[in-house]
């Protein structure tokens, strides 16, 4: 049987006593083999025999399995361990002793001791410790209930070997809250608003504070109050605050915010119940604002207002309206609507609401008229955005009047009839009174005069008399012209008065023209084409008259009697009032070009006719009735004696053409062989010399130019660097080797090798087709020619070089030097 001994003192007397009785009753667990020891009594207390028996009974022994008189076998009972309280916040010293467990088998064997759960083995570590040996649980720390509030550990009883002897026992361990921790409000300052004029008990806003001790204790149960209130108007206790809620209402009336527009309020939360001799306290602010209610309606600053505004001019601010209004400005409680109730029936006036300076702007938006009203008395009203608050009343100074004067003004002079419309017949004379076209001058009250003059007269038709406007023609209106649109013409004229400043206004006259029949009708097409023989095909011709119905068609068409052979050659036949047909009569007619004369009849009243001709080109036509090419041509005029000497000479320029282009090849041909035969004392390829050599970097800097000009001697020849090379030949593949030659060559011997050399540039295909530098690339005694500087040592003074001029020009520099001729 294992059993468990609560240490001396434990659970502390001090504290919340009554709290740790009732965990102590409710919170007990089951333990199998194990007997649970109480406290022992305080010093100082007698033990009396009731108290005696209390203690026996409280002590938890084990049911010993023991053999009944009938057989039977008794079995163990589970007991009910009571949890630890240990009190948070302890000072030690630690570790201090909580209970101490025994197994009633501890007699008989070595017994080891443990525990496992939270706060043992497992983390927080090592809060709970037990000793293996004697199974006295210690903590050895201070305990946070904020932290943890409680535990759950196992005990464990086990023999040397690690057998188990006793089950597991639970051990509930209890962290006892202590007032440790202050209210903590959620935000140090709290905002809220409440309508002016509110009643008492109507809600403003909530302010929470939260305590981290036991909620279900004194430590954590948390109380508000108001501790002071900013300021005190019109009431030091405007507000009230629930204490357990938080809940700020209103206590009394009259908040005003034209008054009091904010309030701050420093609440404060103490736990303990509010207790303040034992409680932590903490406080916040509450700022709560007084909104704005429309209680104030909008006053004029005076009874009446005047303003002036000229005649005829709109969009024009003539007086402006000021109000006052307590209200919170900008606000819909404060922006002000003006309306006019009487003295503009005809709508001439309108109030816009400047948004900056709530003033009431009065604004013309139609014209007034000086002569019609030179005075406006107005009856204005403002009121505001918002409606009024319930039960306020609007003041009789919400109206006040508004006089406005007109002031006269030169106005132009206008046309009563813009535009005015006139209608006649096209053709009147020059100088007909057409019409008055006259202006009005509005200001009656200004004695003016009016002169006219003309704006806009496109075809210069018109003239105005500048007194009386009377309209009279400068010219022959036609309506045919081309400044008249749809027999209208439109000319616009100018009204001035002699005012100050002077005024003018523009009209516009319209003048309608009546046709009369006076243009003569014309034939369409002015040409046309017919084959020679008749009833193949026909010409269709129509009229066309400038004039309109009823001058117009139906046209008549007929021939001329003059000359007798129209009528002889041509017939024409009418289809309708505007088409005829024109053909020919007799059988054949020889092809050419004839003027056909047809004369064509308007039906004006009186009629009017023209004669017109028609160029008819007659000409032979295949058998679909179409004029053949040479018809064509024959049509013209031409005989076929003049096609075929057309077509000779056509013949004759194209071999001339050819001929020249042949002549032209020929002749390119030429000049590109002429090219090889250029004169080679002008080629100047000639002073072209090509070094066969590398460069040499840097040290090949220096240049010789001389070397590029005609040499005066052959010294430097002589000594020059072998691998002289023609200028455009690029050397393919490796310079050639020749046979060991005589030190001393034979005159014969340069010849040879200068004929070889001469063969071999004839023969080479990459060679260009024109004479260019050879090569002579004679090094030392291995090559197959004499080196030409043994030329100027040889002992034989009567060598004879002349046969070298015998090779061209370019052998001729050679046979001077070496023959004793003279340079050129």
């Amino acid at each position: 049987m294992l059993r468990t001994f609560a240490a001396s003192g434990w659970p502390p007397s001090t504290g919340s006593t009554h709290r740790s009785r009732a965990r102590r009753s409710t919170c007990f667990g089951k333990l199998t083999g194990f007997a649970f020891f109480f406290p022992k009594q305080p010093k100082g207390r007698k033990m009396v025999p009731g108290d005696l028996a209390q203690q026996q009974s409280d002590t938890l022994l084990p049911w010993r399995q023991h053999q009944s008189p009938n057989g039977l076998r008794r079995q163990k009972r589970d007991w009910v361990i009571p949890p630890i309280n240990v009190p948070e916040n302890s000072r030690g010293p630690f570790p201090q002793q909580l209970v101490r467990i025994r197994s009633d088998k501890d007699k008989e064997i070595h017994i080891r001791y443990s525990i496992t759960g939270v706060g043992a083995d497992q983390p927080p570590m090592e809060v709970f410790s037990i000793d293996p040996v004697s199974g006295r649980m210690y903590v050895t720390r201070p305990m946070d209930r904020e932290e943890r509030a409680s535990y759950h550990l196992r005990a464990h009883a086990v023999d040397m070997n690690g057998n188990k002897v006793e089950n597991p026992i639970d051990l509930y361990i209890y962290v006892i809250d202590m007032n440790d921790n202050r209210p903590e409000f959620i935000n140090q300052v709290y905002n809220g608003s409440v309508d002016e004029g509110s009643k008492p008990g109507t809600y403003v806003m909530t302010v929470t504070a939260n305590d981290a001790d036991d909620s279900t204790t004194a430590n954590g149960m948390v109380r508000y109050r108001i501790v002071t209130q900013t300021p005190q108007s019109p009431s030091q206790n405007m507000f009230t605050i629930n204490s357990e809620t938080g809940d700020i209402v209103t206590v009394a009336a009259g908040l005003d915010r034209e008054k009091v527009q904010q309030y701050i309020v420093i609440v404060q939360a103490t736990d303990m119940e509010g207790n303040l001799n034992y409680g932590l306290s903490n406080t916040a602010t509450a700022i709560i604002s007084v909104t704005d209610v429309n209680d104030n309606p909008p006053e004029f600053t005076t009874s009446t207002y005047s303003g002036e505004v000229p005649e005829n001019r709109v969009e024009v601010v003539v007086a402006n309206l000021t109000v006052m209004d307590r209200d919170q400005p900008h606000s819909p409680n404060w922006n002000a609507i003006y309306r006019i109730i009487s003295g503009d029936p005809s709508g001439h006036f309108t109030i816009r609401t400047d948004p900056v300076t709530n003033e009431g702007m009065v604004t013309v938006v139609k014209a007034v008229d000086y002569e019609m009203n030179r005075a406006f008395m107005l009856t204005v009203m403002v009121s505001n955005q918002a409606p009024l608050a319930s039960g306020i009343q609007m003041s009789f100074q919400s109206t006040a009047g508004v006089t406005i004067s007109v002031t006269d003004v030169n106005e132009a002079p206008y046309f009563p009839t813009n535009h005015k419309l006139i209608r006649l017949e096209e053709g009147v004379p020059t100088g007909t009174v057409l019409t008055t076209f006259s202006a009005v001058d509005p200001d009656r009250f200004m004695q003016q005069a009016v002169r006219y003059s003309k704006l806009s007269d496109p075809a210069n038709w018109l003239n105005i008399n500048a007194t009386n406007g009377q309209i009279t023609t400068a010219a022959v209106l036609d309506r045919e012209s081309d400044y008249i649109k749809n027999n209208v013409y439109e000319a616009t004229f100018l009204a001035a008065d002699n005012g100050i400043p002077p005024a003018s206004g523009t009209g516009t006259l319209q003048i309608y023209l009546i046709d009369i029949n006076d243009n003569a009708p014309e034939l369409l097409p002015k040409e046309a084409q017919i084959c020679e023989k008749p009833n193949l095909n026909v010409i269709n011709i129509t009229a066309a008259d400038a004039d309109m119905d009823p001058n117009v068609g139906p046209f008549v068409f007929e021939l001329p009697s003059v000359p007798s052979a129209v009528r002889k050659n041509w017939t024409i036949t009418r289809l309708n009032g505007d088409y005829a047909q024109l053909s020919l009569r007799i059988m054949y007619l020889e092809a050419g070009v004839y003027d056909v004369p047809i004369i064509v009849t308007d039906s004006g009243n009186p009629p009017l006719y023209n004669t017109s001709v028609i160029k008819v080109k007659v000409c032979p036509c295949d058998e679909n009735g179409d004029c053949t090419t040479i018809g064509a041509v024959a049509a013209a005029g031409l005989g076929t004696g003049a096609i075929i000497a057309i077509l000779i000479c056509i013949i004759i320029l194209l071999t001339m053409v050819l001929l020249f282009v042949v002549w032209m090849k020929r002749r390119e041909k030429e000049r590109h062989t002429k090219q090889l035969l250029i004169d080679p004392e002008d080629d100047v390829r000639d002073n072209i010399l090509k070094y066969d050599e590398e460069g040499g970097g840097e040290e090949d800097q220096d240049y010789d130019l001389s070397q590029l000009q005609q040499p005066e001697t052959m010294d430097h020849v002589l000594n020059k660097t072998p691998g002289v090379r023609r200028v455009d030949e690029r050397p393919i593949g490796a310079e050639p080797q020749y046979p060991i030659r005589p030190v001393i060559p034979h005159p014969g011997d340069i010849g040879d090798f200068i004929n070889e050399g001469l063969r071999a540039a004839d023969n080479d295909p990459t060679a260009p087709p024109y004479d260019s530098l050879l090569v002579f690339d004679y090094e030392g005694s291995g090559s197959t020619a004499g080196s030409v500087s043994s030329l100027n040592s040889s002992s034989s003074g009567d060598q004879d070089y002349d046969y070298l001029n015998d090779w061209g020009p370019r052998f001729k520099k050679l046979a001077d030097m070496y023959g004793g001729g003279e340079e050129d």
